[in-house]
């Protein structure tokens, strides 16, 4: 049965939400204004998600998308919508999902902005998975929010499988050779990074074709993958060129390798990190999920004395490359958050996974700090782990929103905890 009708607000994730707040539909792609007749529906994770549905009339809020792609590929839910509008609608999100109000500061490009993107290579096609479906696939032809560039990596990419015989990934039998292309640029430093992630190793004439067709990289990486897992992993091994490249963010330089976690957007990147550099105050600084040292090495350029603290051994000795890189003062230590003795610290940074502090969030109460400052892009997160812990002890300050993530409802969230009197 057909519904139709007009899109009247968006779900926590982005969607269009359409009909009876007691039985709505939720229509990706669509906006708040557009009128739309969904022809089908599927039942995904407790709720009906529109499948094929007809734009009737679109909303005020509309622009024609950039990406010829888009509606199909799950990487851009929000390509249609107005920048000014994408970013009225994340504080609003924010706002709804957290009771926080705060300002939003837009990326400085919302096109050619991601310094890596993952290509999944299968029997269906190389590019990015739909949305909504684990096995189909985007047969890409380019990317406007990755890179100019994406047309050469994807032509020299099917340009090597041909010649050498290599099968992509079957995502039904879960068998064959090569599973990812994964592709990072320093987007200030020009440096291009090609890692190649295959169910095995390849052979001297597969690896010296490799580094042929990829000969413009700065480094060339072969990962081995040794599970079906349906992600980017591996265990690189070097084929070519420098074991990193280096990007540039302002006075700081970074080290980057196939392993290391990297903020995706090089051009918003000095918003997050002068947003987080504000909101810091004293002298010495915990860094309680330190990564690569992107926030502590940024930090100490400035002067503060930084302490991290990492669970990933590779991140910290990434960490330290990346302070000794830069000349500054901080220490990076392996440990676990919620283990961590927090001693006489001025500020606490804390940047958890998606699933948040959780224990460590008590840690923080029994301390004596006297600010935190919370960096996450999961807004739910932030909420339980403030309600369920840090409330007790601190109040919220001061908030703003860096976006990180054009084109997608996501946003990067900021927030300075005070201890309370």
């Amino acid at each position: 049965m057909h519904s139709e009708g007009r899109i009247t607000g968006l779900s926590d994730d982005g969607l269009g939400v359409l009909g009876r707040s007691d039985r709505p539909i939720y229509v990706p792609f669509a906006y708040p204004g557009d009128g739309v007749r969904v022809k089908s529906t599927r039942r995904r994770f407790g709720r009906l998600l529109a499948g094929d549905f007809e734009l009737l009339e679109p909303s005020p809020l509309r622009v024609n998308p950039k990406c010829l792609h888009f509606g199909t590929c799950g990487g851009c839910l929000w390509q249609g919508l107005k920048y000014r509008e994408q970013l009225r609608l994340k504080a609003d999100l924010f706002e709804r999902i957290t009771g926080l109000s705060a300002e939003i500061k837009g990326s400085p490009k919302i096109w050619g902005f991601r310094n890596i993107s993952n290509f999944i290579v299968t029997t269906s096609g190389i590019g990015l998975k739909e949305y909504g479906s684990p096995l189909r696939i985007v047969d890409l032809v380019e990317c406007p929010v990755f890179s100019k560039r994406t047309r050469d990596y994807l032509h020299s990419l099917r340009a090597f499988l041909s010649e050498t015989g290599l099968k992509p990934w079957n995502l039904k039998k879960k068998a064959d050779d090569v599973h990812y292309l994964q592709v990072r640029e320093g987007k200030f430093t020009g440096e291009v990074m090609v890692n190649l992630i295959a169910h095995g190793k390849p052979s001297e004439e597969v690896a010296e074709a490799f580094g042929d067709y990829f000969s413009f990289a700065d480094s060339l990486y072969w990962s081995v993958k040794r599970n079906e897992r349906d992600d980017p992993t591996g265990e690189p091994e070097l084929l070519g060129g420098e074991p990193f490249i280096r990007e540039r963010i302002g006075d700081v330089t970074y080290f980057i390798h196939p392993n290391s976690f990297f903020q995706t957007n090089s051009y918003a990147l000095p918003l997050l990190l002068r947003a987080v550099e504000g909101f810091t105050d004293g002298e010495r600084v915990l860094d309680l999920y330190s990564g690569v040292g992107t926030f502590g090495v940024w930090l100490a350029k400035r002067g503060f004395a930084v302490e991290g603290i990492e669970i990933n051994p590779f991140a910290v000795e990434m960490a330290r490359k990346n302070a000794e890189l830069n000349g500054v003062n901080a220490v990076f230590r392996v440990g676990r958050a919620e283990e961590t003795p927090i001693g006489d610290y001025d500020t606490v940074i804390v940047d958890p996974p998606r699933k948040g502090l959780r224990e460590a969030g008590e840690l923080l109460v029994k301390s004596g700090v006297e600010r935190v400052i919370y960096i996450s892009c999961n807004p739910r997160a932030f909420k339980l782990d403030y309600e369920n812990h840090l409330k007790k002890a601190y109040r919220i300050e001061d908030a703003l929103l860096v976006d990180m993530f054009p084109h997608a409802p996501h946003v990067e969230a900021v927030v300075k905890l005070v201890r309370k009197n």
